[in-house]
């Protein structure tokens, strides 16, 4: 009879720490893409054949990255050009040049890898939307407090928050240099 509970009680243990490996591994892989890029990274084998299990389970998961490269490129950042936490006590602004892509948004999520739940309906900007203070360059403005334009709440975000930059059918340079791509910076402004 010691000998089974010793034996079951190892089994235990075993499915526990099995469990929380990959609970803690797909975790880290939606925030881990393995391509970094300022406060942007991405990885080329997310929504593709090539994906590893991990990677197919935190993109099962977090819901978020569906499409192929060859269709869209994701970046996410959870942290601003500084190196800072995203966090809604504080207002940032995102700005740079107009991604190589033929359509581009970008989107707040909560931890949760869902929309920041508030009635502000500010959840992104995007090529189409944004409005520009010189062409080929955009600017936007993450603040839990409502801004006069290219607004995106982060009301009731928590921390950390994340931004989704998606890049809808990009260029042969997105592809052949994700790394060094430019992409917009993300700015501390202000904290509460």
């Amino acid at each position: 009879m010691r000998k089974f509970a010793a034996i079951l009680a190892g089994l235990v243990v075993a499915a526990v720490l099995a469990i929380a490996s990959v609970v803690v591994t797909v975790g880290i892989g939606i925030r881990d893409r393995g391509i970094d890029n300022g406060p942007w990274s991405t990885s080329l084998t997310v929504g593709s054949a090539d994906a590893d299990m991990y990677t197919k389970a935190a993109v099962a998961i977090g819901g978020l990255l569906a499409l192929s490269k060859e269709e869209t490129i994701y970046y996410t950042a959870f942290q601003d050009s500084d190196g800072d936490t995203l966090t809604e006590d504080c207002t940032y602004r995102v700005e740079g040049p107009d991604p190589d892509t033929r359509w581009w948004s970008m989107t707040i999520y909560a931890l949760d890898n869902y929309l920041v739940r508030n009635d502000d309906n500010r959840p992104s900007v995007a090529q189409t939307t944004v409005t520009r203070t010189r062409p080929g360059h955009f600017h936007a403005v993450v603040s839990p407090k409502a801004q006069p334009v290219n607004w995106i709440s982060s009301r009731n975000a928590g921390s950390p928050f994340s931004l989704t930059l998606r890049l809808y059918n990009p260029g042969a340079s997105v592809y052949s240099a994700p790394d060094s791509t430019p992409l917009p910076s993300i700015k501390k402004e202000t904290c509460k």
